[in-house]
């Protein structure tokens, strides 16, 4: 059959469309694989991310027991020189009492040396204002020679470290 002169047009406007369309296909292609490629990276960098995170979470909780671990170490090697000092006074067989109470009080000195080392404070004097802060009142006098809220004695000193308190101080408060 002969081709008719409409029949031309027609199928170089159909190559057209298809060169057209597969140009534009071609142009989504690319545009999804770069989108795809960018969507991988995202994907890693946020696993990374979550890596880095929970690296993160187990070293920071290693080091804080680690931290609790060397602190109560310094503290019972602080003490250990203590102990040294009891049981060399315990081994002594042969003495009188005033040696034995010269060091104990020697012992007690080295005590309280590494308490101070430690930032352990002793506190709660005879005559000190009443706190309920840092004292805890066991008993009550009525006293007309002492001031209101005053200690009038201290059965059991209290202990800080820094501002916190480790044992309050057990006391008599007076009026």
């Amino acid at each position: 059959m002969a081709k008719t002169k409409k029949e031309e047009p027609q199928q170089e406007e159909i190559k057209a469309e298809e060169v057209a369309s597969e140009t534009v296909t071609d142009e989504k292609a690319e545009k999804i694989a770069e989108l795809e490629k960018e969507l991988a990276a995202s994907k890693e960098a946020h696993i990374r991310t979550l890596a880095e995170y929970d690296n993160y979470r187990k070293r920071s909780t290693k080091e804080k027991e680690s931290t609790y671990a060397d602190a109560k170490a310094v503290c019972m090697i602080e003490l250990l020189g203590v102990v040294d000092n009891f049981e060399r006074a315990l081994a002594v067989t042969d003495s009188d009492f005033e040696s034995f109470k010269k060091g104990t009080e020697m012992i007690y000195t080295n005590l309280t040396d590494t308490f101070k080392k430690l930032g352990v404070e002793a506190f709660g004097e005879k005559g000190e204002a009443f706190d309920p802060n840092f004292h805890n009142g066991v008993m009550h006098i009525d006293d007309p020679e002492m001031e209101e809220n005053v200690i009038a004695e201290v059965f059991s000193k209290g202990y800080k470290l820094g501002d916190k308190v480790l044992r309050p101080a057990m006391v008599k408060v007076a009026n």
